[in-house]
């Protein structure tokens, strides 16, 4: 079933969304005939525990599930459908691809999503499950987009602009906080700012991110720096910067404001 505009979003991780693209979702929330569709490849169980948080191994997959949904509610929209695809957590880059690019393209065919969004190949992070299941989208998005179906018209990569990576370490460095190495996995890095064909205004849902942000309980020692700071993470996640893969640009296209400018 299609709805008049939809938009799937595919990521690895149950935290992997609340920094990318809870923005846009929240300005669409109350928007009539918006559909949002959200892929987890894994529920997160490899995550780090920290001392004196109630997990284990074994239990940590479903309380990240459970902050997950949690978060959605906080943001102000909660996916209209949310599949966790339960592959490994940290593993995800040995499962063969043609086998996670079905699964991802299985949802995808049913929903036929106007708009969808992924890792790039920097996967953010390097994350090698971030890498795999981004490479894995694009592919699943290529066969069915040329397969003539309906939707299907726009494929995006969440990025981070190489000029506010580096605003960002600059920032970092002046109060004291580790900067990140874009040679090491799990560190962020930026793109060529030419490279960056969305720019997404989300100043006005700003609280609402970092109200989804915050129910990521078990994660929020590797997501966010402590003491945690609410005004900077409000200035953090005013922005959501996307390349755009499909249709594939021109030098001489405008800079879109909206996943769905210009459908």
């Amino acid at each position: 079933m299609r709805a008049g505009r939809t938009f799937a979003l595919v990521v690895a991780h149950p935290d992997d969304d609340a920094f990318s693209w809870a923005g846009t979702v929240a300005l669409h929330a109350s928007e009539v005939g918006f559909r949002f569709v959200l892929v987890h490849a894994t529920d997160g169980e490899a995550g780090d525990i920290r001392e004196g948080f109630r997990a284990t191994p074994e239990t940590l997959g479903g309380i990240r599930r459970g902050e997950c949904e949690a978060a959605w509610r906080a943001v102000g929209r909660e996916p209209d459908r949310h599949d966790w695809l339960g592959f490994p957590d940290g593993r995800v880059a040995e499962v063969p691809m043609e086998e996670l690019t079905q699964r991802i393209a299985a949802v995808l065919d049913e929903e036929l999503p106007d708009v969808v969004a992924t890792f790039g190949p920097d996967g953010i992070t390097g994350h090698p499950d971030h890498v795999a299941v981004g490479a894995a989208t694009d592919t699943a998005f290529a066969r069915l987009a040329g397969a003539g179906r309906p939707g299907f018209r726009r494929l995006l990569h969440h990025v981070l602009p190489k000029s506010v990576f580096d605003r960002w370490q600059g920032q970092r460095r002046a109060l004291g906080l580790p900067v990140f190495d874009p040679a090491r996995t799990y560190h962020g890095r930026g793109v060529p700012d030419e490279d960056v064909g969305l720019i997404v205004d989300c100043s006005a849902v700003a609280t609402r991110v970092v109200a989804g942000i915050l129910q990521h309980r078990s994660q929020l020692h590797v997501m966010v720096d402590t003491p945690i700071d609410h005004h900077r993470l409000e200035r953090i996640v005013r922005r959501e910067w996307a390349s755009v893969v499909w249709p594939v640009p021109k030098a001489s296209d405008p800079v879109l404001d909206d996943i769905f400018d210009g459908l």
